[in-house]
């Protein structure tokens, strides 16, 4: 039986060897074990011709274990650690990949959306804790000031709740995100598609150093690998996977955030959307996937988030209310009495009562109770609304 060590080393390997999500490299694993299956890909027995020429091309490069024990050795001196399935911090819910089947997906990147094989970790957060309350805030890289503000709020919101805000460290709504968060003093999560040691963008070096000092960086990409653009795409399903729920603030009519959320809402998870201006191009995306979702759920701050991904029953948003008037107590009659009043001038009772429909008797004491509400007043002829209060100006010096 093969040591734990070499279970590690072989997932490595077959990492380097294809691209992360391929589904008949999963299948051998799941199958065989990650050594077996590296040994029966290595010498040229993959099940489909495809995976034979990407096995054959990877290797004419090097020597797949070779390179694998390099990684681990880069992997330790970097202070990082390499997480298995198995491991007391594998985050479960990204299994749930194996359920995830997109309709007339054509692209590798729609195809190939197995579960992860291991991950990359720099940060000191036990992974599978980081992801067990976890909400993911993606959008635009080229995101408006709106949209800026309401990542903002939203990652402060949530980490000021303890929720970890995961995000895919780009420029733009996931850079806010991550910022919110870590000015609340919570957690965040940035999940990359390149090594844990590449700061991509570079002009976010500093906030993923941040990130990796109280938070998490996460990757399935060995260290040192470069950021190609079909690595966003793959990377995004962990996204979408790993949280209770995704909430897209800002997208394009083309937007890798709303591939994101897309696979949310095909796992069964929340999909959310923050609506924007009809006029913004930076929100034509995320208005086209409210169209084409029905259950994907407009959400304008955390309150409607909570609600989404919070415990039945247990976060409910409050329902929007203007500022309560005193108006807003009274019973029928008494609404009905004042609704009567003049606007100006003083009404007796009697005729008070017959504009109301409410008999005398009634109509005194709901007079009374206005009276004491300080809505009508007594004259020396019946009854007056009384006067809206007035503020003193400031040149009397209130």
């Amino acid at each position: 039986m093969s040591t734990a060590e070499e279970q590690t080393l072989a997932r490595v390997a077959l990492t380097w060897l294809t691209e992360p999500g391929t589904w008949s490299v999963y299948h051998l694993v799941d199958r065989l074990g990650p050594v077996t299956a590296l040994d029966l890909l290595l010498d040229g027995g993959a099940p489909d011709e495809q995976l034979r020429a990407t096995v054959a091309a990877r290797s004419a490069g090097g020597d797949a274990r070779a390179v694998a024990a390099e990684a681990v050795t880069r992997t330790e001196r970097l202070g990082a650690r390499i997480v298995s399935p198995g491991d007391d911090e594998w985050p479960a819910r990204v299994d749930h990949l194996r359920r995830l089947r997109l309709p007339d997906a054509q692209r590798r990147v729609d195809t190939q959306t197995a579960p992860p094989l291991c991950f990359w970790v720099r940060g000191c957060w036990p992974l599978a804790e980081a992801f067990d309350r976890s909400v993911a805030v993606v959008g635009a890289r080229a995101a408006t000031g709106y949209g800026t503000h309401v990542a903002t709020e939203l990652g402060y919101g949530l980490a000021d709740r303890d929720w970890t805000v995961v995000s895919g460290g780009a420029f733009g709504i996931d850079a806010a995100a991550h910022r919110g968060a870590l000015t609340a003093g919570g957690l965040t999560v940035a999940v990359l598609a390149c090594g844990v040691d590449r700061p991509y963008p570079m002009g976010n070096a500093a906030l993923f150093d941040r990130i990796a000092d109280t938070g998490l960086l996460v990757s399935e990409w060995m260290p040192g690998a470069d950021p190609l653009r079909p690595r966003f795409l793959i990377r995004n399903r962990v996204i979408a996977a790993g949280t209770l729920g995704t909430v897209l603030v800002e997208a394009a009519a083309r937007s890798g955030a709303t591939q994101t959320t897309h696979r949310a809402i095909a796992l069964g998870r929340p999909g959310m959307v923050v609506p924007g201006p009809v006029t913004s191009a930076m929100s034509v995306g995320a208005h086209e996937l409210l169209r084409e979702y029905p259950k994907a759920r407009v959400v304008t701050g955390v309150a409607h988030v909570l609600e989404e991904v919070g415990r039945i029953g247990g976060d409910l948003a409050p329902v929007p209310r203007g500022p309560q008037r005193p108006v807003d107590l009274l019973d029928d009659d008494t609404r009905s009495v004042l609704e009567s009043m003049p606007r100006r001038g003083v009404v007796g009772v009697d005729v008070l009562a017959a504009r109301a429909g409410v008999a005398v008797r009634t109509t005194l004491r709901k007079l009374s109770m206005l009276e004491e509400m300080a809505l009508v007043v007594r004259r020396e002829k019946g009854y007056a609304l009384a006067s809206p209060p007035t503020r003193r100006s400031s040149r009397d010096g209130s």
